[in-house]
């Protein structure tokens, strides 16, 4: 049995988990363990979104279980605090694992550049409970302002200032003006008094990126309100201040830390080679240079490509693609074939400024682009989707698209408040049972016919020569009314579906066609039915939107079937979770349905919404 262990629920090290365990997973002589100290994976680069309260703070979360569900691996809840290389064991606060392969995915922690009373003083932004924290503090700021009579003491409480202008560090700023006016309004009081601050020792807003994109961020900044101070160095952080070199003191109880980051604690005590604040140097293949079978993913890694004259950067995509090397790489090993090297290609990093508007520097081969406003923000989210997908499929996929664009509040999403959904949904209860009464009396209607004599076809054409028009003045005739026109050429494809399969070469009905009929009649009492009652309204919404497209495409259709149409979209969506089955059914079956083995694996579910 080999084993191998990923130490370490980060980005590189939940996907070199998963990857390691697709390709391991019908083998019995390899056995897979990744350990963590929390039961959770923690999305880093929306923990500003929790901590400005944009989105829930489940929303930046995802349990470990519900991640490896139905896997063949080993998830252990464990806090490593020794690593033996030469016995080739880690030892935690809960216990002792041998291993035969060992990726480190450990990540980073804050650092803090020796300035005094950073430590002790500053908030900081790296970890789950640190959004969590930096929310709570900041709501506390507020609630003691409404009380507090010392103006200076009062203006540090208003005064929040983020120290760094990285990545981090203007996504949490950007947060905070924007999430200002709610917080205002809840505590009463006045936006004048609220400073909102980023400070940086260096001459620019986001120095990664080129000065077309760091003056786009630095102007909207402005325009947010907040205060810019740059080449202004951090001497010290104080509990209610900080200083900086050549500068007046700023006055502040909230100091959030987001200036630059190092090796986790666990790296800084490990034997072995490592450079550029506890990053462990590799080879091309990501192989520590001191093991061979210790080898390295994410922020842990330093190590400087071909051609190249930095070191791979602390980002996102440096865990993406280093992980597919590693899983590769270890497998080639166990397996004596030829490993790949860490070639990697970056394309390019994406920062929101708040969630309505970010700047983006996308690289090809040949060209980088610089793109800011909504396509920024697009690929942002674009990219996080294609990651979700990845490691919990179309569960995280839908649960992220609820809290950035369907559940938001204040309009902060780069799609404004448009697809915000926040009317009630019992207002559409009304229009949902009207629908359903008119289908179930047109079916039953119909029924009578059908059941008298299920060969006599009357909802399809006796010809096929024009049979649109012959439809048209059928109805016209019965009904006194204009039927609604249809465009020549989808009369014509509906005109050559019905050959296709109603009739025969001499114009004559088929088998088919009474079968087709009886189940549009029993069609519409059914989704009459279930408007009625309230139940599976995302289906019945679908098929009186379907009936009514048929009908109007046979030429048959009334000018009211233009509001069945609407009025079918209208009710689709959560009208049957006021005074309707699907308020008891749908939470029964999404219980059972979450239970399935194949459900779990490919993460086919969805979770309970808050409230439901």
């Amino acid at each position: 049995m080999k084993k191998i262990i990923v130490l370490g629920a980060g980005y590189g090290g939940i996907l070199t988990a998963k990857r390691l365990e697709k390709t391991f997973r019908k083998r019995e002589d390899v056995e897979v363990t990744i350990i963590d100290k929390n039961t959770y994976h923690a999305m880093l680069t929306e923990l500003h979104e929790v901590a400005a309260e944009r989105v829930p703070r489940e929303a930046v979360r995802i349990d470990l279980d519900k991640i490896f569900a139905k896997r063949n691996i080993e998830v252990v809840h464990d806090e490593i605090l020794e690593i033996d290389f030469e016995q080739k064991k880690l030892t935690g606060k809960v216990g002792e694992y041998s291993y035969d392969y060992l990726v480190l995915a450990t990540g980073s922690k804050p650092t803090f550049f020796n300035t005094p009373g950073a430590d002790e003083n500053a908030l900081t932004l790296w970890t789950y409970a640190d959004s969590l924290r930096i929310n709570n503090h900041i709501h506390k700021m507020f609630q003691l302002a409404t009380s507090e009579l010392d103006p200076d003491k009062r203006k540090a409480m208003l005064n929040f200032v983020v120290i760094g202008t990285g990545f981090t560090g203007v996504e949490m700023v950007g947060e905070l003006a924007e999430w200002k006016g709610r917080l205002c309004q809840t505590y009463n009081i006045d936006p004048d008094d609220v400073g909102i601050h980023v400070v940086d020792m260096l001459p620019k807003v986001l120095p990664i990126f080129d000065d077309v994109l760091s003056d786009k961020a630095e102007a909207y900044l402005k325009k947010m309100g907040v205060q810019i101070h740059l080449s202004s160095a951090i001497t010290a952080v104080n509990e209610d201040s900080i200083e900086m070199k050549g500068r007046e003191p700023l006055l502040t109880k909230t100091a959030i830390w987001a200036a630059g980051i190092e090796g986790s604690d666990l790296m800084e005590g490990i034997s072995l080679e490592k450079v550029a604040r506890n990053r462990v140097k590799t080879d091309k293949y990501l192989r520590s240079l001191d093991h061979e079978d210790v080898f390295v993913v994410g922020d842990n890694i330093f190590y400087v490509p071909e051609g190249a004259e930095r070191p791979v950067p602390q980002m996102v995509e440096n865990a993406e693609i280093s992980h597919e090397v590693v899983s590769h790489n270890i497998a080639s090993t166990l397996d004596g074939k030829e490993m790949v090297e860490f070639k990697p290609e970056f394309h390019g990093a994406m920062v929101s400024i708040g969630g309505r508007y970010g700047v983006a520097e996308l690289n090809t081969k040949n060209r980088k682009f610089h793109v800011s406003g909504f396509p920024a923000m697009f690929v942002k989210h674009f990219v996080n989707i294609m990651y979700f997908m990845k490691i919990c499929g179309i569960n995280k996929v839908w649960s992220y698209l609820l809290h950035e664009i369907f559940h938001v509040d204040d309009r902060r999403s780069f799609v404004g408040g448009f697809f915000s959904k926040r009317s009630p949904n019992f207002f559409l209860v009304p229009l949902r049972v009207f629908l359903g009464i008119k289908w179930l009396l047109s079916g039953l209607d119909k029924f009578g016919n059908v059941w008298e004599d299920p060969n006599k076809i009357f909802l399809l054409p006796s010809k096929m020569v024009d049979a649109t028009a012959a439809a048209s003045e059928a109805l016209e005739g019965a009904l006194s009314v204009t039927p609604l026109p249809v465009p020549e050429f989808i009369w014509k494809t509906g005109d050559w579906f019905m050959n296709l399969f109603f009739y025969n070469a001499d114009g004559s009905f088929n088998a088919l066609a009474p079968v087709f009929q009886t189940f549009m009649v029993v069609a519409e009492i059914l989704v009459g039915l279930a408007l009625i009652a309230g139940l599976f309204t995302l289906l019945a919404g679908l098929g009186s939107l379907a009936l009514s497209l048929l009908i109007y495409v046979s030429g048959n259709a009334a000018p009211e079937m233009l509001w069945y149409m609407v009025a079918g979209l209208a009710v689709m969506v959560g009208s049957g979770s006021t005074f309707g089955l699907d308020y008891w059914v749908l939470p029964w079956l999404s219980d059972r349905w979450k239970k399935l083995t194949l459900v779990r694996r490919w993460y086919l579910f969805t979770d309970r919404p808050r409230g439901y």
